[in-house]
């Protein structure tokens, strides 16, 4: 009986042992399975539409390479509120997952902590965007070496298009001579003087600096200069005379084409996502090159330009920050860069993309290579849109009230210098 007993405590210990470990078995394998079907994510991400009409195309492609882990349920949104910059610092718990911005906005979104950090392969983003032989992308994207955005395109600028049908290469040289063939042709020079980033040509070009404050909390603007080489008044009254030219029309940069169509605009100052519209319109007569010179107290001057990347940032607040980072990096892929140039015409930041046959052989990115040389990284706070938009309509309109010229830039520097208090989220 004892051995009975024995053998039955043995067993029992036995048993008990089996079953404990059986239990912790199956509660690993259950365990396991938990965990694996909780990897498989059910989630919805918000994009903006600005990124353009590739965009549902590259979600599919990227959803079908990741269908083993995830179900994007996807937003498109163009909702103001989701899209512009004030709208997303306003409410950035509501706003897009994903969203393009241009690089003066940086700054203003990452003092606002509304761009999420990106961590994986951020070197590698870098490099690919040519990191390794300019700063400029670096000095967009990072603050204190750690990356905050996606490099998406470069090149965002204006350049001068041109119907080859009316225009020689000599004729492209000056805004002079541009203007001239246009009037005896009927038509027209095309350029927004209501906006500031096309009046900086004229500004900076005679050599009157525009860019943030050391501390990036204001503009320091010379456009009121009274003792430059080329004062401001000197720049203002060029503009004006260009304004009353009969081979000049101002024109918001979006209504142009349309009147390309009807052939009453010959010339134009744009950039390159016009590029396709263009090419429907002027076929192989598509021209396009740098900025001509234009006359400031009687000297030819080179136009400048601004130039940019275009960004995508993954919203700090997004509740599936790790697949929109991941989504992001897929439509800054070199291959969703080269689909968005061919719809767009906008140039790749990827440099593979960039150094392609298809962009090399594109009139525009030629353009944009000639113009570099007299580009400047758009570096603007906020205050200079609307101060200098009031300028340039005044301008354009002919200056009606005669107001005297050095006052209309002392009161557009005031606007366009006045501090910007960001409040972080």
């Amino acid at each position: 009986m004892m051995e009975v007993k024995t053998m039955r405590k043995i067993f029992n210990t036995g048993l008990a042992v089996f079953l404990l470990l059986t239990t912790a078995v199956g509660c690993s394998s259950s365990s396991q399975n938990l965990e694996e079907e909780e990897e498989f994510q059910n989630i919805t991400l918000k994009i903006t539409s600005d990124y353009g009409g590739t965009l549902e195309e590259r979600i599919q492609e990227f959803q079908k390479l990741h269908q083993s882990e995830v179900n994007i349920t996807y937003i498109i949104t163009d909702k103001e509120e989701e899209v512009n910059k004030d709208g997303i610092l306003l409410d950035p718990a509501h706003a897009a997952d994903i969203f393009t911005f241009y690089n003066d906005q940086f700054d203003d979104f990452y003092t606002a902590n509304v761009l999420k950090e990106i961590d994986e392969d951020a070197e590698t983003i870098l490099n690919e965007a040519g990191a390794k032989t300019s700063s400029a992308v670096s000095d967009v994207c990072t603050v204190d070496g750690k990356l905050y955005a996606y490099p998406l395109t470069t090149g965002n600028g204006y350049f001068l298009y041109y119907d080859k049908k009316y225009f020689s290469e000599e004729d492209i040289q000056s805004l002079d001579r541009i203007m001239e063939v246009c009037a005896k042709n009927n038509a027209k020079f095309s350029m927004d003087f209501s906006s500031g980033w096309y009046l900086f040509s004229f500004f900076q070009g005679a050599g009157l600096n525009l860019h943030y404050n050391s501390s990036k909390t204001a503009n320091i603007c010379e456009w009121g200069s009274i003792d430059a080489e080329h004062t401001g008044v000197s720049v203002a009254q060029s503009l004006l005379d260009i304004a009353g030219n009969d081979g000049f029309v101002n024109l918001p940069n979006g209504e142009f084409v349309a009147q390309a169509k009807e052939g009453n605009v010959i010339a134009a100052v744009s950039g390159p996502w016009h590029s396709a519209e263009l090419t429907e319109v002027w076929g192989d007569d598509l021209g396009a090159s740098k900025l001509p010179t234009y006359t400031v107290d009687g000297e030819q001057v080179q136009m400048a330009a601004f130039t940019g990347y275009k960004l995508i940032g993954v919203n700090a607040k997004s509740e599936n920050a790790k697949w929109a980072m991941r989504l992001a990096r897929y439509l800054t892929s070199e291959k969703a860069q080269l689909a968005r140039f061919e719809e767009s015409g906008e140039c790749p930041a990827n440099m593979k993309a960039a150094l392609s046959d298809e962009v090399a052989t594109s009139v525009v990115d030629h353009a944009i290579a000639e113009q570099a040389p007299f580009a400047y990284i758009q570096n603007v706070a906020d205050p200079f849109w609307d101060a200098s938009s009031d300028f340039g309509n005044t301008i354009a309109a002919g200056n009606p009230d005669g107001t005297d010229l050095q006052a209309l830039l002392d009161k557009m520097v005031a606007g366009i210098t006045k501090p910007v208090n960001i409040v972080a989220n």
